[in-house]
């Protein structure tokens, strides 16, 4: 009786082994490091935020194809240390027109916005460009689609607080009407959940 329950108790071990590993893995997406792309350390820190939140915001500027995308880290560091005042850069992550990935500000330390929203608890993904006039490219998407979902397995984010910075805010269009047609239509959560439910 205890050799059954023993072998019993094995096959239950393993089962759930092999469970855990089913409901894990979205793969962790390529993301270019801070020391990669030549940035600065913040130059301060803030109380440790707890993410419960990802929020999607872009530019607000046009970014031309060819710009360089690494130089834009830079200027955008710079504006936001120098003439904002803030630590660093206000988001956790941003994309060039390609879908590249690059690190920013540390996601421990809550953002900063210009708007009336409490970013503390929200993974904040900047798309580089303005999307009042651009067209988002099929590689943003699919880029911003697997951040997100890896983000919300990282942290345990339920895929109804993913959204736009204009779902939290009254006074912004952030991330523009090409970008946010894909978060009214549904085609970015779906995105994602194809991520989270291992269909990509």
């Amino acid at each position: 009786m205890y050799k059954i329950f023993s072998v019993l108790l094995i096959l239950a071990v393993v089962a759930l082994g092999f469970l855990s590993f089913d409901i894990t893995h979205v793969s962790k997406p390529e993301i270019i490091t801070v020391e990669e792309w030549g940035g600065k350390a913040p130059t301060g820190t803030k109380e440790v935020q707890k993410i419960e939140y990802i929020t999607i915001h872009h530019a607000g500027v046009v970014f031309e194809e060819g710009a360089d995308p690494i130089q834009n880290m830079k200027n955008l560091q710079r504006f936001s240390q120098e003439d904002k005042g803030w630590i660093d850069i206000p988001y956790h992550f941003t994309l060039d027109l390609d879908g590249k990935i690059y690190a920013a500000r540390p996601i421990e330390y809550a953002g900063d916005t210009n708007t009336e929203y409490d970013p503390t608890g929200h993974a904040l993904i900047e798309v580089m460009g303005n999307y009042e006039i651009q067209t988002v490219s099929s590689e943003q998407l699919e880029a911003l689609a697997h951040l997100t979902a890896w983000l919300a397995q990282e942290y345990n984010v339920p895929v109804d607080h993913i959204a736009s910075h204009r779902d939290h805010s009254d006074q912004t269009v952030c991330p523009g009407k090409n970008l946010y047609k894909y978060f009214e239509n549904g085609e970015f959560i779906k995105s994602v959940e194809a991520y989270l439910n291992h269909e990509k």
